[in-house]
């Protein structure tokens, strides 16, 4: 059966108190709605139609950055949660399928509840998803169920004492066929306080004529939404314990897991041991083995097996790190490969360079790769040593089994085998430190008097 998602994306979020559209806050360095996209993209839907209006052009480069084939529609007015679906009208026009209606600040709902929906519609015409709330509460609509066939969803204000108490609760996911959603919202009515036109009436508007309606049941927690900071940071928890459970129970070690904080994307192989107060930026994958140790950042980076990161270490974007490499503290690595069982250990930056098998970069090492207006490579051989306080001014090359003196100024290829040494001849002048400081002492008193 073909699938078609539409993904309402268009609501302002007045309470998250920001220029920033609700749906592109992110959870763990993604977009919520980018979260939504894949839930629903696990399903191979033939088309994917994101509804828009806030910010609208912020979330089309959002959506197309993930999906290059999503289509974009405007919601100009925001007239409620039908009239936001009627808009993907004209994108699914011809369309013979099966429509799921996704929330774009819903961002854990599982690929398989969503299966579950498709497979309920072999059965029904109609269906909704649900929820157990834990504890009664006003903002949910009710799901008034007779056996496995919903009859009415109804609002909380418009609820009985008896329908109130009911736990079975509307998340405002539904799956139907395309031509059928249609029909039906062209019968929903905006008689009501808000003046909008809303999903929850299609049920009742399917009952009437004679079609089958149900609803399945997901976890409170796939539908956690966000509208507001505060709702922000709790799915973003949410988030990292899913997480860090799924990564231990996988064979990782989190010394502290609470203290480490992954993105969406992190993908980090068994045996690993990540030490406390580690951050995993976007697009960071960890091979089996490696050792990432305390208060390190990684971003847009690859390490490799028996690698060991840290502590204090910064991986930045296009960071490839061999087999066996070592990075120490207050090391930089910036689009830069370090080959095997090459070591960076101390106060080092190496940027826009390739460092060979088994070389050594000795503390202070600073590859300068910017001349203010474009960025150069240095490449180090195999087996290199470059001294302390090396200075390597790109473009340059220092070939295998070469050697760089402490305090060096490379400004030039140094060839295989051969030793740099690039500082000023060293000059001392007896008794002048004496007479330096008895000067500066003297006029500090000067100063200090007149004071």
């Amino acid at each position: 059966m073909s699938i078609a998602l539409v993904i309402l994306a268009a609501g302002k979020g007045t309470r998250m108190n920001s220029d920033l559209p609700k749906v592109l806050h992110p959870i763990a360095q993604t977009p919520m709605l980018v979260h939504a996209m894949r839930a629903g993209g696990a399903l191979n839907p033939e088309h994917t139609v994101i509804v828009t209006g806030h910010g609208a052009e912020l979330v089309a480069k959002a959506a197309r950055a993930e999906d290059e084939t999503a289509t974009i529609v405007v919601q100009d007015e925001q007239l409620g949660t039908a009239h936001a679906v009627a808009q993907a009208r004209d994108a699914l026009r011809g369309f013979e399928g099966d429509v799921i209606v996704l929330f774009g600040d819903t961002p854990f709902i599982n690929p398989e509840t969503l299966q579950r929906m498709i497979e309920a519609r072999q059965s029904h015409d109609l269906v909704m998803l649900g929820f157990d709330i834990a504890e009664i509460q006003p903002r949910y609509g009710r799901l008034i169920m007779e056996g496995d066939r919903l009859v009415q969803i109804v609002e909380y204000k418009d609820a009985t004492e008896e329908q109130r108490a009911i736990r079975f609760t509307n998340s405002g996911l539904m799956a139907c066929d395309a031509k059928l959603m249609f029909e039906l919202i062209d019968q929903v009515s905006n008689e009501n306080a808000s003046g909008e036109y809303y999903l929850t009436e299609l049920p009742a508007l399917a009952n009437a004529r004679g079609l089958s309606c149900t609803a399945i049941k997901c976890d409170e927690a796939e539908t956690l939404g966000v509208d507001s900071r505060v709702d922000l940071a709790a799915a973003d928890g949410v988030f990292q314990t899913r997480a860090r459970t799924e990564l231990m129970q996988l064979g990782v070690t989190l010394m502290a897991p609470e203290t480490v904080y992954l993105s969406a994307d992190t993908v980090i192989g068994r045996d690993t041991v990540i030490e406390p107060n580690v951050v995993f930026g976007p697009g960071v994958t960890v091979e089996s083995g490696a050792t990432i140790r305390a208060f390190s950042h990684l971003e847009g980076c690859h390490v490799s097996r028996g690698a060991t990161i840290g502590p204090y270490a910064r991986l930045r974007p296009g960071a490839e790190l061999a087999e066996n490499t070592r990075v120490g503290n207050f090391v930089e690595i910036k689009n830069a490969e370090i080959a095997e069982g090459a070591k960076v250990n101390h106060l080092s930056y190496i940027g826009d360079a390739t460092v060979g098998t088994g070389s050594n970069i000795g503390a202070g090492t600073i590859t300068c790769n910017y001349d203010g207006v474009m960025k150069h490579k240095t490449k180090i051989g195999e087996n290199v040593f470059v001294g302390s306080n090396t200075m390597l001014v790109a473009p340059v090359t220092v070939g295998d089994g070469a050697m760089t003196a402490t305090g060096t100024v490379v400004t030039r290829d140094v060839e295989p085998d051969a030793l740099a040494v690039a500082r000023p001849r060293q000059e001392n002048k007896p008794g002048y430190a004496r007479k330096l400081f008895d000067m500066l002492k003297a006029k500090k008193a000067r100063r200090d008097k007149g004071s």
